[in-house]
């Protein structure tokens, strides 16, 4: 989940009760009062939400998954061209509709059988440590709104679309899903916020927004691009680097525009040796040394 992008949609309990998302005035759904109220309803529902019991359900109108329909069509094309072996075989695994927005609980438990992954309601920001400890317990935090129907192939923000087209369909690959559990194991393991910090880039520029070499050319994993229509037309031609944890851990980045600087794991076993190999053993000491190598 792309949790600094949250703060552009920051959610609110009102005095009275009432829950409110605080909507950018540059958001394509901020002068559209029904779907404010939309918003509204879907942040209570996650607010609402009590751990164990079933994920509340989302009442989606015909309009909403009109975009889901939309999106999932034209990023299934995209995918086909520019996703990994992996990620390709998984989606099959998962089977997700493409015809209506599956509810969250549907999602964990198609996954469940598969990877022992579920998926948890947030209403927005997710703090890191909260976020990626619960990964290592096979949990995903998840947004459930979907993004504005005026522009159905962008978003500001992480939607139901980024969190499972992007997420749910990586989380159906053993190998991957791997991935998230360590990175949810370092997250719980290092003590300090630089240490956390360093692995939630990692994450980002691994789990969110990798590429490797795959099929004889590059292509994409993370979620952050195979959720975009956009980017994933245009991540070829960014600045590409060579995998590099030091690198990763310590680079900024704009959430706010297409990522311009990716990093390319060789293979799958490249990645998993580097970056899983790094979430699997690293402590805040180990982070310690690979920041001050940074300097």
């Amino acid at each position: 989940m792309f949790e600094e992008a949250q703060y552009f949609a920051p959610v609110a309990t009102r005095d009275d009760g009432t829950v409110e998302v605080e909507l950018a005035a540059g958001h394509p759904g901020f002068a559209d009062p029904v779907y404010r109220a939309r918003r509204n309803a879907i942040a209570a529902l996650a607010l609402g939400y009590v751990p164990g019991t079933p994920i509340p359900t989302a009442e989606y109108t015909d309009q909403e998954h009109e975009v889901w329909r939309i999106v999932s069509r034209e990023l299934a094309i995209k995918h086909r061209k520019y996703a990994t072996a992996e990620y390709l075989e998984a989606t099959e695994r998962l089977g997700l509709p493409g015809e209506r927005i599956p509810q969250l609980q549907e999602v964990g438990d198609l996954l469940e059988p598969l990877t022992g992954f579920r998926y948890l309601p947030a209403a927005g920001l997710v703090p890191l440590r909260d976020f990626y400890g619960v990964l290592a317990d096979g949990f995903f935090h998840s947004t459930q709104y979907i993004r504005h129907h005026s522009t159905p192939l962008y978003t500001p923000e992480p939607d139901v679309i980024h969190e499972v087209i992007g997420h749910a369909n990586a989380l159906a690959s053993d190998r991957y899903a791997r991935l998230y559990r360590l990175a949810g194991n370092a997250a719980r393991r290092v003590e300090s916020e630089q240490a956390l910090e360093f692995i939630s880039k990692v994450f980002w520029f691994t789990l969110e927004f990798g590429v490797m070499s795959d099929q004889g050319e590059l292509r994409a994993y993370g979620a952050g691009i195979l959720s975009s229509y956009g980017e994933i037309e245009e991540f070829r031609g960014m600045d590409i680097r060579p995998l590099d944890l030091v690198a990763m851990g310590t680079t900024e980045y704009d959430i706010t525009k297409y990522q311009d600087v990716l990093f390319r794991a060789d293979s799958l076993e490249h990645l998993e040796d580097v970056v899983g190999g790094f979430w699997a053993e690293c402590d805040d000491e180990t982070v310690s040394r690979l920041t001050a190598q940074a300097r």
